[in-house]
């Protein structure tokens, strides 16, 4: 694949990431108007998209890989570390809101969705596991040696929709909570 090719693909997916990264531009403007962890949060994202831009950039002016390549890794890292950082902070100020909740003599109810969200998380990437593995499974072992990609398509998309429809009846029934 040549440098302008991959260079097109990153541009349109940095283009499409706008619905990410224009809102955290909007939470660094607030500036003290959003807690720490929030704008360390928005801070990650916008370094994670600048990289991809750096990234295009890149892989039009760059002759080798190793300059992209490297430069992707880098911002990576960075991102996924602000990121760290701010989902610290975040715990340390749920605790502070908590403390100064309880000073005041009022216990906030517990958020209920964690555990379901963790759980609809889970069956849902197991679904996508078994997804791919079925579509690898039917596309190496069909006739003609792994001609059948419509049939693998098929057979992942019925797997996945299968653990879908499993994750939304459990979150369905987290949501109601249990009958009395």
């Amino acid at each position: 694949m040549s440098h302008a090719v991959a260079a097109l693909g990153a541009a349109a997916l940095t283009a499409g990431g706008c619905i990410w990264y224009v809102p955290a531009l909007a939470d660094l403007r607030a500036g003290a108007d959003r807690p720490d962890s929030r704008r360390l949060a928005a801070a990650a994202c916008v370094t994670g998209w600048a990289g991809a831009g750096m990234v295009v950039v890149l892989l039009l002016v760059a002759e080798g890989w190793w300059t992209p390549a490297v430069t992707a890794v880098a911002v990576t890292a960075a991102a996924a570390a602000l990121r760290l950082y701010a989902a610290v902070k975040r715990g340390r100020e749920a605790r502070e809101a908590a403390h100064h909740w309880a000073s005041l003599g009022h216990v906030p109810l517990p958020a209920g969705t964690g555990r379901s969200r963790n759980v609809v998380a889970a069956v849902v990437g197991c679904g996508m596991a078994a997804a791919v593995a079925v579509a690898a499974w039917q596309a190496t072992s069909g006739p003609g040696g792994g001609a059948n990609w419509a049939t693998a398509a098929v057979a992942s998309a019925t797997v996945m929709g299968v653990f879908l429809v499993a994750a939304a009846v459990y979150a369905r029934a987290a949501v109601r909570g249990p009958r009395r």
